[in-house]
């Protein structure tokens, strides 16, 4: 199972409406599996602020955060979501070998 297979399967004890994770390793200078995009859409995140549900989700994660250099978090309730309808777009890497 792939590192993006795996954060995804693990996050679904969220019980997101919608999820979507992506590799973006291929943006950035740190080899394969390294560089991560979740979008996560839960009604478990009502009331949270953003550091809230990032801290929701690196619990969630445990283990995994170790094994990836980087993970961009888009964590939305449903209601944000179906306001917003899309997460923004990564930037390009900047550098750092």
């Amino acid at each position: 199972m792939s590192m993006r297979e795996r954060i995804q399967t693990t996050l679904a004890a969220l019980e997101p409406e919608f999820i979507d994770v992506q590799d973006e390793s291929h943006m950035h200078s740190r080899g394969l599996e390294t560089h991560f995009k979740a979008v996560v859409v839960t009604p478990m995140f009502a009331g949270l602020n953003a550091v809230k549900r990032h801290q929701k989700v690196y619990a969630t994660l445990g283990d995994l955060m170790g094994q990836m250099h980087a993970l961009a978090l888009h964590t939305y309730t449903p209601q944000e979501w179906a306001a917003t309808g899309a997460a923004p777009a990564s930037p390009t890497c900047a550098g750092g070998h």
